[in-house]
C-alpha cells in the first residue's frame, strides 16, 4: 500500500453531497459506507482524476461538523481542469452557490463555489 492523504468532507446530506459531486464533477464513487434508506449517514471515498477524497455526513458526538454547523469551513480543495468555467456552469446548475466568478488570476482561471 502507498503512503497518501486523503480529505474528508464532513457535510449534511452526505448522500447528495455524493450525488452532487458524481454529476458535478465527474467524480466516481469507489467505496461506500451506509448511505441506505436503513443506516441514512454515508462514508464515501470518490476520485476524480488521480485524486481520492472521502464525503461523510457530520456526526457531532465524534467531532466532525459540516461547514454549515461551523458557519464556515477551514479546508478548501483545488479543483484542476481543461475548461473551468464549464465546471463551474454545470456545478451552479445542479445547485453550487459561485463564491466567485472564474477570471484570470496568478496566471490561472480561478473561481469559487
Amino acid at each position: 500500500m502507498q503512503t497518501s492523504v486523503s480529505p474528508e468532507l464532513s457535510v449534511r446530506r452526505g448522500r447528495e453531497a455524493v450525488e452532487f459531486y458524481t454529476a458535478a464533477f465527474g467524480a466516481v464513487e469507489v467505496y461506500r459506507v451506509a448511505g441506505t434508506d436503513e443506516h441514512p449517514d454515508v462514508v464515501s471515498q470518490l476520485s476524480v482524476g488521480d485524486t481520492f477524497f472521502w464525503v461523510s455526513d457530520e456526526s457531532p458526538p465524534n467531532r466532525n461538523f459540516s461547514p454549515e454547523s461551523l458557519g464556515g469551513s477551514t479546508v478548501r480543495l483545488l479543483l484542476v481542469v481543461e475548461d473551468p468555467r464549464a465546471v463551474v456552469e454545470r456545478a451552479v446548475a445542479l445547485g453550487a452557490t459561485e463564491l466567485a466568478p472564474v477570471e484570470e488570476q496568478h496566471r490561472w482561471l480561478l473561481g469559487r463555489i
